[in-house]
């Protein structure tokens, strides 16, 4: 059954122009690829890998803490009070929470290439936001350039202002919707999806191809022999039956053509298209479970988690953070109030790279103890609301001197009382 029970398919998609016709077409045209196979989202997420890679990045990015800040001078403190705190990181509606909602944006990006939302307002008060499914959605410009967007998911269909949809999209050349991953990468999903039938059906088969049945020599098979020849091998057939000894009747012999999915390079082609699919949706293979071949990333758990960061995550946050701005965030609030992913949460799993870098920042004046305390959730203490540094690169002239007027978190310290050289002793 469909995930959305819903038709997929884009062959020829429009990269400019401000109509989208594309949209339309989607759910009519062909989804077909050379390998003969559909390519719907729906069969795309039957491939372990394409599965992987889309969970991989949409969970991991649905448990970033997604958080709206705001700006008083050079102050940045987080917005709490705002409306727009809660939607984004509790719950945008009464079904989703934060990460739900995070997660089916990622994977509609990754599947469709763009992902739509309902804004629903009280008044001018923006209080939910809820999904709306991609491949019921349309877009059009009309007479004053204003992008429209028609919904075709109830008993008629529904048209809304661009000022009430947030709309998020991938990867695009400047049309008014994102290219959809899926479409382009058709051949190679095809291709995958006849090598994973392609193994089915040989395993089902035992392992054996095909092959002849040979007459001796002056005999003539009726349609009625050839007919109970069938029925015979049907009834030998498959992995169940493998070993057993089928009998042939007089006359008749068997000449095999098996070829072992070695030899016709199968194994080979289901492990390259591994490596095909990541690439298209820019994810290291070891990520997914593909060791194979080392990572060129670095050897540490560190350069590699930063290089995912850096060019798998990165452009989806961006992209995410930037829409927000533009969409939710009315005009006159947008240069003192952003939303933020907070990447820390990719660090939790790292306990000694997390206390090492929280360890530098309380020691560099970055954060005062009571901030780093609160960031492992953890109450504070009295006195660590002070920046401090380390004193080991105090100039030289300023060893063992104290401040002129000590503060009540750094008490007046005794000085250390200067070495003396004792006086030489006579022979």
């Amino acid at each position: 059954m469909s995930i959305w029970n819903g038709l997929f398919g884009r062959r020829n998609v429009k990269l400019s122009n401000r109509d989208d016709a594309e949209t339309i077409a989607a759910s009519l045209a062909s989804s077909g690829s050379a390998a003969g196979k559909a390519v719907t989202p729906d069969s795309v997420l039957q491939l372990a890998t394409a599965w992987s890679c889309i969970r991989l990045l949409s969970e991991t990015i649905g448990t970033l803490p997604l958080q709206v800040y705001q700006r008083q001078g050079e102050v940045k403190s987080l917005a709490r009070d705002h409306l727009l705190y809660g939607l984004l990181h509790d719950s945008p509606n009464s079904d989703q929470t934060a990460a739900e909602f995070v997660e089916a944006m990622i994977a509609c990006l990754c599947l469709w290439g763009n992902f739509y939302a309902r804004k629903q307002f009280v008044g001018k008060r923006l209080v939910a936001i809820e999904q709306l499914r991609p491949d019921r959605m349309s877009v059009k410009r009309n007479a004053m350039g204003r992008r429209v967007y028609t919904y075709s998911g109830g008993a008629k269909a529904e048209t809304f202002d661009e000022d009430a949809i947030f709309h998020v999209r991938g990867f695009g050349v400047g049309g008014d919707v994102g290219l959809s991953p899926i479409s382009y990468a058709r051949q190679t999903m095809g291709t995958a999806l006849a090598a994973d039938e392609t193994a089915a059906e040989t395993f089902r088969n035992g392992l054996q191809i095909s092959g002849f049945i040979k007459e001796a020599m002056g005999t003539k098979a009726t349609k009625e022999q050839r007919m109970e020849m069938m029925q015979l091998f049907d009834s030998f057939m498959g992995s169940r039956n493998a070993g057993k000894v089928m009998p042939l009747p007089y006359g008749f012999d068997f000449a095999s053509i098996s070829m072992n999915p070695e030899d016709a390079q199968l194994l080979q082609t289901r492990r390259f298209h591994v490596e095909e699919i990541c690439r298209w949706f820019r994810v290291p293979p070891f990520m997914v479970g593909h060791t194979e071949k080392s990572s060129s990333w670095g050897t540490g758990l560190e350069q590699q988690m930063i290089g995912f960061l850096t060019f798998s995550l990165r452009p989806y946050l961006t992209r995410i953070e930037q829409a927000i701005k533009k969409q939710l965030i009315p005009f006159n609030e947008r240069a003192n109030l952003y939303a933020e992913f907070n990447l820390d949460g990719l660090l939790r799993a790292d306990s000694q790279g997390r206390a090492a870098l929280l360890s530098a920042l309380g020691q560099n004046g970055f954060l005062t103890r009571n901030e780093g305390r609160a960031l492992d959730n953890r109450p504070p203490m009295p006195g660590g609301d002070v920046l401090t540094v380390q004193s080991n690169l105090v100039p030289l002239d300023q060893l063992g001197k104290v401040p002129a007027t000590p503060t009540p978190d750094a008490p007046l310290q005794t000085p250390a009382p200067t070495p003396t050289t004792p006086p030489p002793t006579e022979d």
